[in-house]
């Protein structure tokens, strides 16, 4: 009977990081596509959770954004990572905007029947809507921008990372101190979750953009 209950919760952490990491693709193209981080012409309408969401087809920002979630996977199948940050900076590396997932597992996680599933496409369609109206939100920001993805996770993740890196060839840093400040930064909250298998959190730390 134990063994079974343990199956169990493995099946479960392994079914929230997939949900989760799919859920952070898709939110990542569309935040690029809306904040218009990149052209909208190398953005292609697909469909996702039942409603039209924009993918980048340029191959280094697909890539860039696989290879992170792919290697993050695990960490939050363990319960190890406590947030994950899509960082919009200017060209010398200043934060503008931070959007900021913070992801919790459930005390206890479980998946009693199929509607959980029909539940949980709704809850994270209406996170992408509420990332389609944030542009109404936000400042303008400035011609010339770029992003990077952090991601905060326990002191024990740390070497698991570093021993990912080695078999992916996708090196991970840690993060510089002035990319993570934002003096007087306003926070805007934009939708939280919770389900029987994750909870999620989303806000928008927005910086000073005067004169960028």
């Amino acid at each position: 009977m134990a063994s079974s209950s343990i199956h169990q919760d493995i099946n479960v952490a392994q079914i929230a990081a997939d949900i989760v990491c799919e859920f952070l693709e898709v939110a990542f193209h569309q935040i690029l596509y809306i904040r218009q981080v990149y052209p909208a012409g190398i953005f292609q309408r697909r469909k996702k959770y039942n409603i039209p969401v924009q993918m980048s087809c340029h191959p280094d920002v697909t890539r860039y954004l696989q290879d992170t979630l792919q290697t993050i996977r695990p960490l939050v199948g363990r319960g190890e990572v406590d947030k994950v940050v899509l960082n919009v900076t200017d060209r010398q590396a200043c934060p503008l905007e931070r959007f900021v997932f913070e992801v919790t597992p459930p005390v206890q996680p479980s998946v009693n029947d199929d509607s959980y599933l029909l539940r949980l496409e709704q809850a994270l369609r209406a996170f992408v809507l509420k990332i389609n109206v944030c542009d109404s939100m936000l400042d303008t920001l400035p011609q010339d921008v770029t992003f990077s993805v952090h991601v905060y996770t326990q002191d024990s993740a740390a070497a698991s990372l570093e021993q990912q890196q080695l078999v992916q060839n996708f090196p991970w840093v840690e993060a510089d101190s002035d990319s993570l400040k934002m003096p007087n930064a306003r926070i805007i909250p934009l939708k939280t979750m919770t389900s029987n298998v994750i909870k999620m959190q989303l806000y928008v730390e927005e910086g000073d953009k005067t004169g960028r």
